[in-house]
């Protein structure tokens, strides 16, 4: 087998842990919604996400300020509009009326669920030492939701340059693991 040389700048695609997310961050009476893929789970109780969010973006003063955020999991059905939301930015409009997408109150942070996503995850900042350096936040989930009418959701996860595969097929392989 030849293998061939593969550019440094784009090993994130072969490495991207899971599927694209939609953060919501609040602050000043104003709501706003970024597309994620740079994120991983560093631990199961309490559980515990890495992730990173440029100082470059509208949402990273909002977290910095209220320290809370949810993760929301959306599926397959909402692909152009997590990608028309990671396009645009907050500043100049408001995500949710844009993108037709639904608020919905948290029970443990001042930050709105997004409806119509598979999954939610409230989340509050646990650790922000690594943010400085490589704006790497570690986010501890205090609640999650999930819809329970969704018995197969499908994510997608981001390939890179507008490319995203979509889960497919599940298997079943023996679990030591309880």
């Amino acid at each position: 087998m030849s293998k061939k040389s593969f550019p440094l700048s784009k090993v994130y695609r072969l490495l991207e842990p899971g599927p694209v997310v939609m953060v919501t961050t609040a602050g000043k009476g104003k709501s706003n919604i970024m597309t994620m893929s740079w994120h991983t789970m560093l631990e199961f109780e309490p559980p515990l996400v890495g992730c990173v969010i440029s100082n470059r973006n509208y949402s990273y003063d909002i977290l910095m300020a209220s320290r809370e955020c949810v993760i929301n999991i959306p599926t397959v059905e909402l692909a152009k509009k997590v990608v028309g939301v990671g396009n645009s930015s907050g500043k100049q409009i408001d995500k949710f009326k844009k993108f037709g997408l639904t608020p919905m109150a948290a029970r443990y942070v001042q930050v709105p669920l997004i409806d119509e996503c598979y999954a939610n995850l409230e989340c509050k900042i646990a650790d922000a030492k690594m943010v400085a350096k490589y704006n790497f936040f570690i986010l501890e989930v205090v609640k999650a939701w999930i819809d329970p009418a969704q018995k197969h959701p499908q994510t997608i996860h981001h390939q890179g340059m507008g490319v995203f595969a979509v889960d497919g097929e599940t298997i079943r392989l023996p679990s030591k693991m309880k």
